[in-house]
């Protein structure tokens, strides 16, 4: 179905397909485009607080491109690139640190690509800039880094916890043999192995552990045995990704090699679509075994360490983005470096991070300003779709309006039974979680949508 086309409703969209597009931020980075002018960010931080702000580093590098992957990411770079690259974020960290003024952190995180691609004296160099030039105390600030099993080595491991990383979130996808050559993934569970083995001999106190469900020729019974082979390892979080197969992915493509029919922007459509029974199923089995459903897609762990950092609200506070592709957000602002999935698009959008100055990088050039109705969404979508939900008496101090007068549409979700409210606070049931993939969406604003179809994505 073309992004334009598709229907209004919640109950209509919900019959389409519940998997349309993930809500982990808003709004979508399709939806940025040229600022009409270049605008200079210490002006834009001064009226953000700034008490409790995420500093995330995108390392958009990686040993081979997954054929689902639809990061900016880019496979094999020479190491000329990857050093410069590591030196420039230096620079931009030097620029933020003059644009932001008195800050304090509250999160960390390198994500990617896989920022274990780097080697470890590149990693210490960032590490030792987040705390330098930054300010960031990363021994008491909850800090993670993403990370695939071919790239774990002890000393890159030894490195990050040394500086206070505390979390390695590591992409498995599955167990299975067949399942990984069908995801263009190919991985040996001894690879896996040792990389958890290395994990936990060098202290990390939560692991996380990413795995897929939909793939070509998944059953519950394969998917619950990987989850039981994760759950071997006793991870303190599992994250359930549904897979979606994008145009300009590498299944994308085979899909149209293989003559799939028309390929949706967002996901291959296939007749017998297995995922949403594949995620009851996985997450009733989690939820067996005493883990905690945080969101749609995150388990918690009984055995999780509590968070003993400094309290960070996605909904209020600040997120700053380093790297080419990292996206900076505040109230009014959220901003970043242009999008691609193509292998020469990506280079082009790199190289181009790499000829900038201090003076460039303390200026937005490319982003969306949030009016008021775009920050009302975007802090019930935010809310809604994680645990504890969406906190109707918060919503009222943060804009002092009636949330539910605001936004009448969110009476959809009585009637359709997939929210439950105690006193102020609403939150998705089970068949809400299930729908949190068509609930996003749903929510967006007419301008944010109309943006993400020009650029080709559904919303």
């Amino acid at each position: 179905m073309n992004p334009s086309e598709q229907p209004g409703t919640l109950a209509q969209r919900m019959r389409h397909t519940p998997y349309q597009a993930y809500s982990y931020s808003y709004p979508h980075k399709a939806a940025y485009r040229t600022l009409a002018r270049a605008t200079p960010l210490a002006p834009i931080w001064a009226r953000q607080d700034r008490s409790a702000l995420f500093a995330y580093i995108h390392i958009p590098f990686c040993e081979m491109r997954c054929g689902f992957c639809n990061l900016f990411a880019m496979a094999r770079p020479s190491a000329e690139m990857v050093e410069r690259y590591v030196q420039q974020v230096l620079v931009q960290m030097r620029a933020m640190d003059g644009a932001l003024g008195e800050r304090r952190f509250a999160r960390f995180a390198l994500g990617g690509g896989t920022p274990t691609y780097l080697s470890a004296a590149q990693l210490d160099t960032l590490l030792c800039g987040a705390s330098d030039i930054l300010g960031i105390d990363l021994q008491a600030t909850p800090a993670g880094i993403e990370a695939s099993p071919e790239t774990i080595t002890a000393e890159r491991l030894a490195v990050c916890r040394a500086h206070g990383i505390d979390r390695v979130s590591l992409g498995i996808q599955s167990f299975a043999a067949g399942e990984m050559r069908a995801l263009a993934r190919p991985q040996q569970n001894s690879t896996v192995r040792q990389a958890i083995a290395l994990i936990r001999e060098a202290g990390f106190p939560t692991l996380n552990l990413d795995l897929i469900y939909g793939i070509a020729g998944q059953t519950v019974a394969s998917l619950l045995a990987s989850i039981d082979s994760a759950l071997a390892f006793r991870p303190e979080e599992i994250y359930l990704y549904p897979l979606y197969v994008r145009e300009q992915t590498g299944l994308g493509k085979i899909a149209r090699r293989k003559g799939a029919g028309t390929l949706d922007p967002i996901m291959l459509a296939r007749d017998g679509d297995s995922r949403l029974a594949l995620y009851a199923a996985a997450r009733d089995h989690l939820r067996a075994q005493g883990y905690v459903q945080v969101s749609m897609r995150m388990f918690r762990a009984p055995h999780a360490p509590e968070d003993a950092g400094p309290s960070y609200c996605c909904q209020n506070d600040g997120m700053v983005g380093l790297g080419a592709g990292a996206r900076s957000y505040t109230s009014q602002l959220h901003y970043s470096s242009e999008y691609a999935v193509a292998r020469t698009e990506t280079i082009g959008i790199i190289d181009n991070y790499l000829a900038l100055d201090e003076a460039r990088f303390a200026q937005a050039e490319h982003g969306y300003l949030l009016g008021d109705e775009d920050q009302r969404r975007r802090y019930v979508i935010q809310s809604l779709l994680t645990e504890p939900g969406l906190d109707l008496d918060a919503y009222m101090a943060r804009f002092g309006s009636d949330c539910l007068l605001d936004l009448p549409q969110l009476a959809e979700l009585f009637a359709l039974e997939l929210v439950t409210q105690h006193g102020p606070l609403l939150r998705l049931n089970d068949s809400g979680y299930a729908y949190a993939d068509t609930i996003g969406p749903w929510l967006a604003s007419t301008t944010v949508r109309a943006l993400m179809a020009e650029s080709g994505q559904a919303c």
